[in-house]
């Protein structure tokens, strides 16, 4: 096969699953087809992988080919579609990306100033817990910290189930009138000590 043959007869011949006249069409348009892809790309494997999916296309699809069309207009014609493809495929996930990543400092962000938010809180319970009787703060750390029963704190503390009564209403009473509304509106208050 000469290598001067022209486009009408190598297309002839592909049609006809001619691998020499494939190959010459690949040396003939490979290095063409990447600058042009290039300029629009500007990535070097991304561009090689679109040279190649155009020549499988044609390849796949040379039954389909016009003889008497411009098989160059053809050809470039799949690039051109080849490289807005995956334009748009980068772009979409560049977006994708860019959403995950703003809602990772979203997130981010939430956690930091909630835990700001739980330790400030803390150290205001903290504070007002400090005020309680000896007593009153034992009591109420065997209820609420170890789960135990009025009747079980009261054996263990060798008082009267109504005594450990008595300082409960009293422990909570005055944590409640002690602690700000934010604290006892947050829920955090009645949800971790009560």
């Amino acid at each position: 096969m000469s290598s001067i043959q022209s486009n009408t007869e190598l297309v002839k011949l592909l049609k006809k699953g001619d691998m020499k006249a494939f190959d010459i069409i690949y040396q003939k348009y490979s290095r063409r087809l990447y600058v042009f892809i290039f300029r629009y790309v500007k990535h070097g494997a991304d561009t090689e992988e679109i040279v190649q999916e155009v020549f499988i296309k044609i390849w796949n699809n040379r039954d389909k080919i016009n003889v008497y069309s411009s098989f160059e207009s053809f050809l470039f014609t799949i690039a051109h579609n080849a490289t807005i493809n995956l334009l748009k495929k980068r772009a979409t996930e560049q977006k994708y990306v860019e959403h995950v990543k703003s809602l990772q400092r979203i997130e981010e962000s939430y956690e930091l100033s909630d835990e700001i938010h739980y330790k400030e809180l803390k150290e205001k319970f903290q504070g007002v817990f400090d005020k309680l009787s000896p007593r009153q703060k034992e009591i109420y750390k065997l209820s609420r910290e170890e789960g135990l029963s009025n009747s079980e704190i009261a054996e263990k503390l060798g008082i009267s189930i109504q005594t450990v009564k008595n300082h409960m209403v009293s422990t909570l009473s005055f944590l409640k009138s002690n602690l700000d509304n934010g604290l006892l509106m947050s829920g955090l208050f009645v949800s971790l000590f009560l």
